[in-house]
């Protein structure tokens, strides 16, 4: 454990953080575990407040204290410097360590992030915050696949998401963690400030993510100087995990490897 973090270590190489969304688990990564580690060290942890790291969290949580979490274990492992990959509520906590310590961030690789709140996925968090306080964790995390995968996607792994949902539920961070990570992405607004970005950066997103829009990759793109843009034309929400062969091929082509 760094600073109540839990943290594994794969493979050798420039240092690369993976950093995970809302459900904050290292292992939402596994799939692209052995072909980013063929390269890089690459560091898995789970955020705050979620899986095996330390579950107290104070009553207002924030990005900036995700991104704090970050740069803590750059400088608990001793990396000097690394590359982050951050999905969603994990891009914007990336986005929060660039800005706070720039010296500190290699690159950034932004998978369906944003730097500003967007209606359509607040009408998301929405839905999901009705499910989770009026039917429980159980409907919450039943729901959870539709807003992350195809349609096409879900219905080949039914059985596969049946059994994830179980562990998930047993290992449930609670309804008030839920409540306090999504209200703190909802506040992030960084969007004055995307020209401070100094570090490489790559906005990926899935064109049919129902969750975060890809608009919200492209204003990435624009709004960072020299940024790239690369468009999964399939995968979702969670196109690293439904599509992992172009998502690795997007990531380790940006990063030289």
């Amino acid at each position: 454990m760094i600073d109540g973090l839990y943290w594994e270590s794969h493979g050798a190489g420039p240092p690369l953080i993976l950093s995970a969304g809302l459900g904050g688990s290292g292992n939402y990564w596994l799939p692209n575990l052995p072909a980013l580690a063929a390269h890089h060290r690459v560091i898995l942890y789970d955020h705050r407040g979620t899986g095996r790291s330390d579950r107290a969290l104070p009553d207002t949580v924030t990005v900036e204290q995700m991104g704090d979490d970050i740069l803590a274990l750059i400088d608990g492992l001793d990396l000097g410097k690394a590359t982050i990959i951050g999905h969603a509520a994990g891009a914007v906590a990336g986005l929060a360590a660039a800005l706070k310590a720039p010296e500190r961030i290699d690159r950034l690789v932004l998978v369906n992030g944003w730097s500003r709140p967007d209606p359509h996925f607040a009408r998301c968090f929405d839905a999901r915050l009705a499910l989770l306080r009026n039917s429980g964790p159980r409907a919450y995390l039943e729901a959870q696949p539709i807003f992350l995968f195809p349609a096409n996607w879900l219905s080949e792994h039914h059985d596969q998401l049946v059994a994830e949902t179980e562990q998930h539920l047993a290992h449930f961070a609670g309804a008030e963690a839920y409540e306090r990570r999504i209200a703190a992405l909802r506040a992030f607004d960084i969007d004055a400030q995307l020209s401070q970005i100094s570090a490489p950066t790559l906005a990926l997103a899935a064109e049919d993510d129902m969750l975060v829009p890809s608009n919200c990759s492209r204003h990435l793109a624009e709004g960072i100087r020299g940024a790239k843009l690369a468009m999964m034309g399939w995968g979702g929400h969670g196109c690293n995990v439904t599509d992992p062969e172009t998502f690795e091929r997007h990531v380790l082509d940006f990063l030289g490897s």
